[in-house]
């Protein structure tokens, strides 16, 4: 009888496109959270923890392809047959949510959430397929000062967090005012508006001239493959060109532009009474162009938002994997969204929102020094009797309850040498020690690991001699000598 081949064991590896988190990276993240919703709560914005999975019905035109619901999104059918996605992004179940409990709601409402999102998409060098955002949005405000409101919100968050004044800047445009624009071409047909709104999002990368032959005949790219233009005559193209390039040395110079690249246009208008009504209202509030300011070259999200829209942009340099100087860049975004609740109820409901990049952020932190790569481990307390554990606990005890991190060496404690290899291992920067001596003379003895390792690596036995690394205390004095330590260390 041929025996039954055993089932392979399987893989221990990550999937693909996803990572895990460890220790530091997790507190990292908690602690920049907690920082960011100090600010929105103050701001009045109260927490909403909405579900991970959302029908693939109110998800919607929010996913990348809605025609195959398994596109871009993680999504099964539910023994009904209905189809379940995981959440693609933290918009689309505000828009559920509110219109679901509108009625128990107060309006505006104000909300903030954060959390996991997963996207079902290719993923590349630090490009996953799980991620972390964090939303601010008011629902059911149609006043510019709502969209001046968020501006000013998320330029506090940036620097709670850690981004001091001067390297970031918060750009704002609109949309209605490339609307205007639009319809001070000419342009009537949406297929050929489309064309227009994806040469403006290269503005970015070609520049001015590159739109210029992007909305003409073509450009020749980089690989030098012709990329066919939109075909729009000179006197057409000049509006949006205008538009792209009318930031001027000030907000009334800029504006002052801008109504010009609009010409007649009422709802151009509109938009252009929008930015200098957002301007005035943060000028009051101290928020001068240094930290935020009017700039129609922001483009990105233009094709989405149907008002003002602003991006959270990261002045100052790093250097990228090939060692060349270049600005961090973008980590937040958001703007005025009034048709996203209409999909639900029917009826338009204001509502303007932001998004923060919070892998973003926090790899811009890292790189302004504002956190450390690693964080201290705890306090480990040895065991020297395995039959005097109720003595160790005590001590622990006493260290957390004095605000200390600590433990007790739950291994085998049989081998001394393994409980210290372990405490370097936890990145401890303190070991407590009481064995059969120390008890009897009411002592403990008290090791700095830290400064251990350095003198191990550094010193020689006259400097060891001179600078030793372990303490003995009185018993009594255990939490106040330990404190000393990690204050040294800080």
């Amino acid at each position: 009888m041929a025996k039954e081949k055993k089932a392979p064991r399987p893989k221990a590896q990550t999937p693909k496109g996803f990572r895990d988190y460890f220790g530091a990276e997790v507190t990292e993240r908690t602690e920049m959270l907690r920082a960011i919703a100090e600010v929105y709560h103050r701001y009045g914005f109260d927490a909403l923890e909405s579900s991970g999975v959302e029908t693939v019905e109110a998800l919607g035109k929010f996913l990348p392809d809605v025609d195959r619901p398994n596109e871009g999104v993680f999504a099964w059918q539910d023994e009904d047959e209905q189809w379940m996605a995981l959440r693609y992004d933290l918009t689309a179940p505000l828009a559920r949510v509110y219109a679901q409990h509108r009625n128990d709601l107060p309006l505006p409402y104000r909300r903030y959430a954060m959390g996991p999102v997963w996207r079902n998409e290719k993923p590349g060098p630090g490009r996953y397929r799980q991620f972390y955002q964090c939303d601010a949005d008011t629902v059911g405000a149609a006043s510019a000062a709502a969209d001046a409101e968020i501006c000013a919100m998320l330029s506090d968050t940036l620097e709670t967090v850690g981004i001091p004044r001067g390297d970031y800047l918060i750009r704002v445009n609109n949309r209605k005012v490339l609307n205007g624009v639009l319809e001070t071409m000419g342009l009537v047909g949406e297929a050929q508006a489309a064309d227009v709104l994806r040469t403006i999002d290269k503005f970015d990368k070609v520049g001015e001239s590159g739109v210029r032959e992007l909305l003409g005949k073509g450009r020749l790219d980089a690989s030098g493959a012709y990329i066919d233009g939109v075909g729009l005559t000179d006197d057409q193209a000049a509006p949006v060109l205008a538009f792209l390039t009318s930031k001027g040395a000030d907000a009334a110079k800029t504006l002052a532009n801008l109504r010009d690249a609009i010409g007649a246009s009422q709802i151009g208008a509109t938009g252009v009474d929008e930015l200098e009504e957002i301007a005035e209202l943060l000028n009051a509030q101290g928020y001068g162009p240094e930290r935020i300011d009017i700039d129609p070259s922001v483009v990105r999200g233009l094709g989405y938002y149907t008002g003002p829209v602003y991006e959270a942009e990261l002045t100052f340099e790093i250097l990228d994997e090939k060692g060349r100087k270049r600005q961090f860049g973008s980590v937040s975004g958001g703007g005025r969204y009034d048709d996203l609740v209409k999909r639900f109820t029917g009826q338009e409901v204001p509502a303007t929102g932001v998004s923060i990049g919070v892998d973003r952020l926090l790899a811009a932190l890292r790189e302004k020094g504002r956190i450390q790569s690693h964080a201290q481990g705890p306090v480990v307390v040895t065991v020297m009797d395995k039959a005097r554990m109720a003595d160790y606990q005590a001590m622990v005890a006493e260290l957390r309850n004095a605000g200390i991190r600590a433990e007790v060496y739950l291994g085998n404690p049989k081998n001394f040498g393994n409980q210290l290899k372990y405490a370097d291992k936890r990145e401890s920067p303190v070991a407590v020690i009481e064995g059969g001596d120390e008890k009897a003379k009411g002592v403990v003895q008290i090791k700095d690991l830290i400064l251990g390792a350095k003198l191990a690596a550094d010193a020689s036995l006259e400097e060891w001699k001179d600078h030793p690394s372990q303490y003995e205390v009185p018993r009594g004095d255990l939490v106040a000598k330990v404190r000393q330590l990690l204050d040294l260390h800080k």
